[in-house]
């Protein structure tokens, strides 16, 4: 029988905890300009924890709860039909306690860090399960999921001064928009899927030569919004190098897949995204330093 241990790790496998690290650093970036430009110079370490430790419950609970709402589209996908709360292997009543204490922990990371960002945790957490039931009535759930993560340097920003700079909202779109255009390229691999199941998407409802074109769009518009922040801080020459690194990088990911070959979508999807986003913090915390 399995344990409670043996069950946690197969939640975590299954909601994949190591891509945490697609948001988290933007959530720690939001967090250094926002003690460079609104604070003492740098984050509190112990600011720096609680938001890790809110950013984590957040995409716990909300990839768990997806996992929950999709459970019957699982069951007929074969992609996802070896997922474990469709073989059994784990249980909904476990997924739901797990939803709910990833829940609890964002909320009590969030008072940990202050009022405003206590009260705005309901409105994240809104959004994060909102996600879950998008697919079913609109082609651009895509962009959604892009602003589940797309808030996260501006909530960083919150956790670290008890307020909001306009400039975060640049930020929030430009990880928004990231996000979204490789979600509609991991799309691609359900098309045929969404149709015969009644689901949204812009692979769906455009096509997979369109959806293309469209998630291109989406990342053009991402390295103009990062370079337009880069030049409102006026940060130093790490940024531009970090803004460079991230356009090469969305090239390249693109140059991975075609029409007619996603053989190497996950490359596309996980390795490339992951170096996306961990090239950016380091670059703009170190333009941050050097600009200090």
């Amino acid at each position: 029988m399995a344990t409670l241990l043996d069950k946690t790790r197969t939640t975590l496998v299954m909601i994949k905890f190591e891509h945490s690290v697609f948001a988290l650093p933007f959530a720690l970036t939001g967090a250094l300009l926002a003690a460079r430009y609104a604070g003492p110079g740098w984050p509190e370490w112990r600011q720096i924890g609680w938001i890790v430790v809110a950013m984590v419950g957040a995409r716990s609970a909300a990839m768990t709860l997806n996992r929950i709402a999709d459970l019957e589209y699982d069951r007929r996908n074969p992609r996802t039909a070896s997922r474990a709360l469709v073989t059994g292997v784990l249980t909904q009543r476990f997924a739901w306690s797990f939803a709910l204490l990833s829940s609890a922990v964002l909320v009590f990371a969030a008072w940990k860090l202050n009022r405003l960002a206590l009260l705005l945790s309901p409105v994240a957490l809104g959004a994060l399960f909102l996600y879950s039931y998008t697919k079913r009535f609109t082609a651009y759930s895509h962009l959604v999921l892009g602003l589940c993560l797309g808030i996260a340097p501006a909530a960083a920003w919150i956790a670290v001064t008890g307020s909001l700079d306009w400039r975060m909202v640049v930020l929030c779109g430009a990880v928004t928009l990231w996000v979204a255009g490789f979600d509609v390229l991991y799309a691609l691999q359900d098309v045929e899927f969404d149709r015969g199941a009644g689901l949204h998407s812009i692979p769906e409802r455009f096509g997979v030569g369109q959806a293309l074109w469209m998630a291109r769009v989406m990342h053009v518009f991402v390295v103009a919004l990062l370079g337009w922040l880069a030049w409102s801080f006026q940060l130093a020459w790490p940024a531009w190098a970090g803004v460079a690194a991230v356009a090469g990088l969305l090239v390249y990911e693109h140059s991975l897949v075609g029409p007619n070959d996603l053989s190497r979508l996950d490359a596309a999807f996980f390795t490339t995204n992951g170096f996306i986003s961990i090239l950016f913090f380091v670059s703009w915390g170190t333009a941050l330093w050097v600009g200090r």
